[in-house]
């Protein structure tokens, strides 16, 4: 089959319905993701994070969802057919089919989020910027709930690919969970990761869960969009069945508070900031060959609203000092690596 047959069985339908925009001035961002944007979580926020940064600037959207690893590249190619202004990869695992179309597509951005600081400068065209939420902080963000929130002493972390970033928020969480839990006189065990290798298992997040609650842990975070669905999914029939909600979920990269009973908190991660940046620049004429970084200290970050029900009024307060230290560059004695991963 070849690419531009290709191109029109990816995008079907959606020629028809985005061709009156891609015809007159407006301009158009297309994202492709392998998970689903309606999933509850990952694919979700990128998706609606996309949606509010192109509303903001008046641009037209196009998205491919659940598509597999090996219809990356071919998806990609799809949309640059189709002369959209930027592609939108939410994800390190596009890098090296977004490097490939940037190649030969010279007149189209890439914006690839959670790519490498290193990725723009590899692109041969200059036309791709990562956008890079400070993964250390998101799972500080999350670990230091769990370390409050613990009663076990073990926590949990799922992923989905064993990504840069991936592995930045394990240690993140870990770190932060032991410090909190320390001052508070308890000790962290933080059970080794496991990932399903496929954002979309959710399957795999109910046998995981399974498995780690029978380990003894009682908190978990995740960054493995509807595999983290399934593992609440599991949390929440354990916690019925026991007739009381003890084991503890802390969602991302939305405030998921009340999708779940066993949802106590949410890192938030607010990619519109980083994706609205990306577009301002490809309308400047000056996109490319950069990275925008997300911190906690510049607002990309942050922590969502904490279940008032299960987090004690002691917690919620203790809780609330921490994110203070991390936007302060206090927390930890501030020695810790705040930069980017």
């Amino acid at each position: 089959m070849n690419r531009k047959l290709i191109a029109m069985v990816v995008t079907g339908a959606m020629i028809a319905s985005m061709a009156p925009a891609i015809a007159d001035d407006t301009r158009t961002v297309a994202m492709i993701c392998d998970s689903s944007i309606s999933d509850g979580g990952w694919g979700m926020a990128c998706y609606n994070a996309m949606i509010d940064a192109a509303e903001k600037c008046g641009w037209e959207t196009m998205y491919s969802d659940s598509i597999a690893q090996s219809a990356y590249y071919d998806t990609i190619v799809s949309y640059c057919d189709l002369d959209v202004d930027m592609i939108y990869a939410p994800g390190n695992q596009y890098t090296d089919a977004v490097l490939q179309a940037a190649e030969e597509y010279p007149d189209i951005a890439f914006a690839l989020l959670n790519g490498g600081a290193d990725t723009p400068e590899k692109a041969a065209n200059g036309n791709v910027s990562s956008l890079l939420p400070n993964a250390t902080q998101i799972g500080w963000i999350a670990g230091a709930l769990a370390g409050l929130m613990t009663d076990s002493g073990t926590i949990a972390f799922i992923g989905g690919m064993e990504l840069d970033t991936t592995r930045a928020k394990y240690a993140g969480y870990g770190e932060a969970a032991a410090f909190v839990a320390g001052e508070n006189g308890k000790t962290i065990t933080l059970l080794d990761p496991v990932y399903s290798g496929d954002f979309s298992a959710s399957d795999k997040g109910l046998e995981f869960a399974k498995a780690m609650m029978d380990q003894g842990a009682d908190v978990f975070f995740g960054d493995a969009s509807a595999v983290d669905s399934g593992a609440r999914q599991a949390i929440d029939e354990a916690n019925e069945a026991n007739g009381e909600i003890t084991v503890y979920d802390i969602a991302q990269p939305a405030d998921l508070l009340g999708q779940n009973p066993c949802v106590i908190g949410s890192q938030v991660t607010d990619n519109s900031v980083l994706i609205e940046l990306s577009m301002k620049a490809v309308e400047d004429g000056n996109f490319g060959g950069e990275t925008l970084f997300g911190t906690l200290e510049n607002g990309v970050l942050s922590a969502g609203e904490v279940n008032t029900e299960l987090v004690p009024e002691d917690v919620q307060a203790a809780y609330a000092d921490y994110i203070q230290q991390m936007i302060d560059g206090t927390f930890m004695g501030g020695a810790a690596e705040t930069e980017a991963e």
